[in-house]
């Protein structure tokens, strides 16, 4: 049986076909409920593209001219509301396109010349791709000035540092949250270098071998601003890898995965700083909720979602590798799968990021809380050692002593500074009443003035540094 041409007209590759496409397959295929929203990348190359076409003589100017036009009343069409997505349209290249031959006739249709959808998916999924790197990097920058300030002012707050979650050596708060500093100092970078690579032109490769047309893609990609740091086109080197490799959206993903790994252990630590047993902070009560039937409780919700939310953004990264690992070139239909996991990706880190800036802004701290977990796990045990190895004791003889003191301090239930002086010189008579001045929180704290040590002026120098940066 064959179909009326005219009931298969909205397919733009269906005059080959006998038979219209059935509804189920159409749900199936059909991309324009989630990529409508590269609507503006979409429109962006378009434009770029048509004023190559132009150039080189491929379309007339009055044909430019009409496709600038329509596509203007397109993007406002959709910025407005009144844009109307048709699911068997497929997905936002044709409906945008078949609303354009609405408005503008035959130039409308002119506009693809020398293109295909491969290239033009790829394209615009670069373009959104890199609108959405300068935002998250913003917001990077906005995540780390807000922990930098809390610094500031804890560069001197002492708490307890842990290996193993055990109380290791006292460090400062201050210096503590630097290290996620540094943490989200090299997810920007990452970001960034992503960004160098996302920022490449694939038009002019059209569906996979390029095309016979007189195209100067280096126009192109200066239009649309790919172009490098000396300001030279960007333009994808093969037809081939141009409309098949997703490799830059894998990037993005696996730099995205890491963020949310660095956000997910920041959260895991306000988590339990928050609970009674450590009392270390308080969250702002607009980013907590409470119990439904326990009603003393505060739960660090955001912070447990966050690191929930970790999963499925590395989630996301294993279904691209997966997604691409047994692809043949060039371009396959399994590349639509591309999309979702990516949005999402962007969405859930961008959503983050802009959440634990503000929380960690109210953020309250209990030093006296930290002071005294600190002073709780023989924190100084180190410090003693190196006061013995200053003396002249080697290192591991100095560890062998220092452990024997801890011992003693344990059976009795005090500390090392509170073991008389006459105890200590019983474990090596080099101990002298000066050792009192290493065995204290505050002075273990400060002899660590070493760069990118935990001394409170060395972290005040970290913070104006940072702030420099960030700047």
């Amino acid at each position: 049986m064959t179909s009326n041409p005219l009931e298969r007209k909205s397919q733009a590759w269906s005059a080959l076909f006998s038979e219209p496409m059935s509804e189920l397959v159409q749900r199936y295929t059909a991309s324009v409920g989630f990529d409508r929203r590269l609507w503006r990348a979409d429109i962006a190359g378009s434009l770029a593209h048509a004023d190559m076409l132009a150039h080189q003589g491929i379309i007339s100017h009055a044909d430019h001219e009409a496709i600038q036009r329509g596509l203007a009343q397109i993007g406002d069409d959709i910025e407005a509301g009144r844009f109307e997505w048709k699911l068997e349209l497929e997905d936002v290249h044709l409906n945008i396109e078949a609303r354009l031959t609405q408005l503008v006739g035959d130039a409308g249709k002119r506009l693809h010349t020398a293109r295909s959808r491969n290239d033009q998916v790829a394209t615009d999924v670069r373009l959104w791709l890199r609108d959405e790197i300068d935002a998250l990097n913003i917001l990077l920058v906005a995540l780390q000035r807000a922990l930098v300030e809390v610094a500031s002012r804890h560069a001197a707050t002492i708490m307890p540092g842990y290996t193993h979650l055990q109380v290791a050596q006292p460090v400062s708060f201050g210096h503590h949250l630097l290290a996620y500093v540094e943490m989200f100092a090299r997810d920007a970078q990452r970001f960034a270098e992503v960004r160098v690579r996302t920022n490449q032109l694939p038009l002019g490769a059209a569906a996979l071998a390029g095309t016979s047309y007189p195209l100067q893609r280096e126009r192109v990609a200066r239009s649309l601003g790919m172009v490098d740091a000396q300001g030279s086109a960007c333009v994808c080197q093969n037809s081939l890898d141009a409309v098949s490799d997703r490799d830059f959206a894998i990037e993005f993903s696996a730099a995205a995965a890491l963020c949310m790994v660095h956000v997910s252990r920041l959260s895991e630590e306000l988590v339990l700083w928050m609970s009674q047993n450590f009392g270390f902070i308080t969250l702002p009560d607009r980013f907590c909720t409470g119990s439904s039937i326990m009603p003393q409780k505060k739960n660090p919700d955001v912070a447990e979602l966050a690191r929930g939310k970790t999963g499925r953004v590395v989630g996301h990264l294993m279904g691209l590798l997966m997604l691409m690992k047994g692809q043949p070139l060039a371009y396959n239909k399994d590349n639509q799968e591309d999309k979702e996991p990516l949005f999402d990706t962007a969405d859930t880190l961008r959503d983050t990021l802009r959440i634990f800036a503000e929380m960690l802004g109210g953020l309250k701290v209990n030093p006296e809380a930290m002071q005294r977990a600190a002073a709780k796990g023989y924190a100084t045990a180190t410090d003693l050692a190196d006061y013995l190895v200053n003396k002249g004791m080697a290192f591991r003889d100095a560890h062998e002593v220092v452990a024997a003191a801890v011992k003693q301090a344990q059976q009795r239930g005090i500390d090392l500074s509170e073991l008389p002086l006459e105890d200590l010189r019983a474990f090596n008579a080099m101990i002298d009443a000066d050792v009192y001045q290493v065995l204290t929180l505050r002075g273990s704290l400060d002899s660590r003035s070493v760069l990118g040590g935990t001394a409170p002026a060395q972290v005040l120098a970290q913070v104006a540094r940072h702030r420099v940066r960030l700047a």
